[in-house]
């Protein structure tokens, strides 16, 4: 598989170039695939469906071909998915796919656990250790230090904006020891970002230390997250006659977003073949992406802190590759686009949970609330004329093309829950009076010591401090 660059078309990479590279140094740009090979029909249309691990197989083979032998993918996907997610029914139309069965329970478990072991895999031949820097707005610095945590050759760097993100969450970046370590930056998760950024460009820096990052900047990351939507969307194919009694209903996916890497997995997915008819893009107040969809216009802006922290982000990097892969009409067909404030977020955790009995986390309740509107008027609503306002929270004005077969009744959602709610224990109580019970791997690590180096939003200052602790 040939990889070109979200800002160059001419460039051409291989798999191996654009997982250890993460990003092109020389422009910035974000690696993607020049083609999205289509899963082979007998696997898609197996009843029942295909495991998960097969799926992953079958999936990540062609993008690794040539690179990686059937026989060491195969025992990448092994060691990396010891868990699966869970399609769960709430109601006869709607399914929650449960993302946190991982380690660090967040979706970003599937992504950075495929990431290190295969750049483990590429960093064999290599002299010298490999430095992962990454940022983060939650729920990615976790999964990354837990799946690269004392994996030989490899070194990590974390950075998230400190007081920003949960105590659970904070907990589980600061305790990390050997070679994984935490820095929290006085600023947002976009100077995080921007810090990351900056170093990769950084022709002194990059001359003296090997480079990636582990944000859905790198596409090894971004790749592993379209396995659960092929899973997910088999699964629900199958049930949904079951469940529903319709017949091949439209499967439509709410995911929420911040710097949308998950939706452009979801995007690759449909690309190989999941029977996925659209999406719905959303979000919290940080709505970049919808105003996008709604105006045309995408405007990058500083990021506002919400109760769904894991979407604080005013410059999503995988805008690159959604506008490299679709016209903005494309978009526009294939998407509708929804956002919530911190008022209709925790309505929305008290709402699933009145309605369903279901404890959603501040992220997933957005894509909760954003499907419940949509299948119960909002969309039709907008067939009829009304004229919304993108600037409130809620649907934004656009009419996707599968709008139609969601009006008739002829439409099963998939919500994506991304993280456990005990990882926002303090926002779910408030909302439904009761904190939901804590997994054991969290309770374990909130007894650990807190580690985190203080760090100033200041480039000058963190190159320096790279300089001086990262080993060559």
């Amino acid at each position: 598989m040939i990889y070109t660059d979200t800002r160059d078309s001419s460039v051409k990479a291989d798999f191996r170039t654009a997982v250890m590279s993460g990003m092109n140094p020389a422009t910035g740009g974000l690696y993607i695939p020049v083609s999205f090979p289509k899963l082979d029909s007998s696997l898609i249309h197996k009843n029942p469906e295909p495991s998960f691990r097969e799926i992953a197989f079958n999936m990540a083979k062609p993008y690794a071909e040539g690179e990686i032998p059937d026989d060491d993918l195969m025992e990448i996907i092994q060691d990396a998915y010891p868990f699966t997610p869970k399609v769960v029914p709430v109601d006869s139309i709607s399914y929650v796919l449960e993302l946190f069965h991982g380690p660090t329970c967040a979706f970003k478990d599937f992504g950075a656990r495929f990431m290190a072991r295969v750049m483990s895999y590429f960093n064999k031949s290599e002299n010298g250790t490999l430095h992962i820097l990454v940022a983060t707005s939650g729920d990615t610095g976790s999964a990354v230090g837990s799946a690269f945590h004392n994996v030989p050759g490899l070194d990590v760097t974390i950075l998230y904006p400190e007081g920003k993100i949960s105590k659970i969450q904070e907990k589980q970046l600061s305790t990390f020891t050997g070679n994984v370590r935490a820095l929290k930056v006085k600023g947002t998760f976009d100077d995080c970002q921007k810090l990351v950024k900056t170093a990769f460009t950084d022709a002194e820096l990059r001359k003296e230390f090997r480079l990636s990052s582990a944000n859905s900047i790198n596409i090894s990351r971004l790749l592993p997250q379209s396995f659960y939507y092929m899973y997910s969307a088999l699964a629900v194919r199958n049930r949904a006659p079951l469940d529903s009694k319709l017949e091949n209903p439209a499967i439509i996916v709410t995911v929420p977003s911040g710097n949308f890497g998950n939706l452009t997995s979801g995007l690759i997915a449909r690309e190989m073949g999941a029977p996925i008819e659209g999406f719905v893009a959303a979000t919290n107040s940080n709505n970049t992406i919808p105003d996008w969809i709604a105006t045309g216009d995408y405007n990058a802006r500083p990021s506002v802190e919400t109760y769904a922290n894991a979407m604080d982000v005013g410059a999503p990097s995988n805008y690159e590759r959604i506008k490299a892969m679709y016209t903005l009409e494309q978009v526009r067909s294939l998407f509708a686009s929804y956002w919530l404030d911190n008022e209709g977020i925790k309505k929305a955790i008290t709402d699933c949970n009145s309605k369903n009995g279901y404890v959603i986390d501040p992220h997933g309740a957005i894509a909760w609330k954003a499907w419940d509107d949509i299948r119960s008027g909002a969309l039709a609503a907008l067939a009829n004329g009304t004229k919304n306002d993108y600037k409130k929270p809620g649907l934004t004005p656009n009419l996707p093309a599968w709008a139609d077969k969601v009006i008739s009744k002829n439409a099963v959602g998939i919500l994506l829950e991304t993280a456990h709610p005990a990882k926002f224990g303090s926002t779910v109580y408030d909302a439904i009076g009761r904190e939901p019970p804590v997994p054991e791997s969290l309770q374990k690590v909130m007894s650990l010591p807190d580690m985190a180096i203080p760090m100033e939003n200041d480039y000058a200052q963190f190159k320096e401090w790279l300089k001086a602790n990262l080993a060559k």
